[in-house]
């Protein structure tokens, strides 16, 4: 299989790239050539810009030799789509397949299943400076029309929910390690049995790795872990790893975005089913967690930014109050 990866030298292409090379995939790289570049060394790579058109590179190695699958990880906005598609059609035909990595933030609402109802899609996006909550998961979904509509059966569209592990610069894993490392009370804006959905960056490369060498098309959600997971289960995995004892205290104090807190508890009971009867793999949530820490101490564990969670001393005066959900 000869693959081109549009991305992958960031956290989850990353990821993607590393599960195809296992797989005895030929890859090949297109990007700016800005970031990552001591990754895959063996690897070719193709310099361009889909912000700015520049897929001359593209282009060219498409003439030398068709592609049999694109996996595109950095498409975020219609005008980078259509713009990859035209190059490869410049080459004189599509590739093989196109795997484009969605989002979660497609659909509509409530829905376990790849069946639920998506947002409106939002063509008119062309930025991707203008992408928001409002706009992100629309904008996606412009994406997968497109790539349905040019590639038919040969479209296959993955729907990853929040993903972690390491390289996660999120930091909202991260977030609830270190604090689980401290031990003791942990104030948290939020209902303790909320249930989370997190799936580690390999199971995710792995799913592409093995559509690809399948040759599979349709929608997948790429969530995790495969077992059910709530906010007191994950600190419960987060102490246990780092060997210190950590309890919950639900707190009225409301921000407005906390780590892994979620007003909507459907968009965190999807259905992985479909993406595990192709190959979804199920690292255990303990394992992913000790993983990220390794790599969180490789980095010298570098501070959040401002806001990210509580303070240590607004964490102090919040569980001086106690329990103050009922104020």
């Amino acid at each position: 299989m000869r693959a081109l990866v549009l991305g992958g030298t960031a956290f989850v292409g990353r990821a993607i790239v590393d599960a195809l090379v296992r797989d005895g995939t030929e890859v090949t790289l297109f990007g700016r050539g800005r970031t990552g570049r001591e990754l895959f060394p063996g690897l070719r790579r193709l310099v361009g810009d889909r912000d700015t058109g520049d897929y001359a590179a593209l282009t060219a190695a498409a003439r030398e030799r068709p592609f049999d699958a694109v996996v595109d990880v950095s498409g975020y906005v219609l005008r980078q789509v259509r713009g990859a598609i035209a190059a490869l059609d410049a080459a004189g035909g599509h590739a093989g397949r196109y795997v484009f990595v969605s989002t979660q933030a497609v659909y509509a609402g409530p829905g376990a299943d790849e069946d639920t109802p998506r947002k409106a899609p939002r063509p008119d996006v062309e930025d991707t400076a203008r992408l928001d909550d409002t706009t992100y998961g629309p904008a996606k979904a412009a994406c997968e029309d497109e790539v349905t509509a040019r590639f038919g059966e040969r479209a296959t569209l993955v729907r990853p929910g929040q993903v972690t592990g390491p390289y996660d610069t999120s930091d909202a894993l991260v977030y609830w390690l270190r604090r689980a490392e401290r031990g003791g009370p942990m104030a948290v804006p939020a209902d303790p049995a909320q249930p989370v959905q997190l799936l580690d960056a390999r199971d995710l490369g792995r799913l592409v790795a093995a559509l690809v060498r399948t040759d599979r098309g349709g929608a997948f959600n790429a969530v995790g872990p495969a077992e059910p997971l709530t906010l007191a289960g994950l600190l419960a995995v987060c102490a246990e790893v780092a060997g210190t004892r950590a309890r919950l205290v639900p707190v009225a104090d409301r921000p407005g975005y906390f780590p892994l807190v979620r007003e909507e508890w459907a968009s965190q009971r999807r259905s992985a089913a479909r993406a595990r009867a192709v190959g979804l793999s199920a690292t255990a949530f303990a394992e992913t967690v000790a993983a990220l820490r390794e790599w969180d101490a490789g980095r010298g564990r570098p501070a959040p930014e401002a806001g990210f969670g509580y303070t240590a001393e607004r964490e102090a005066e919040l569980l001086a109050a106690g329990d103050t959900r009922a104020r």
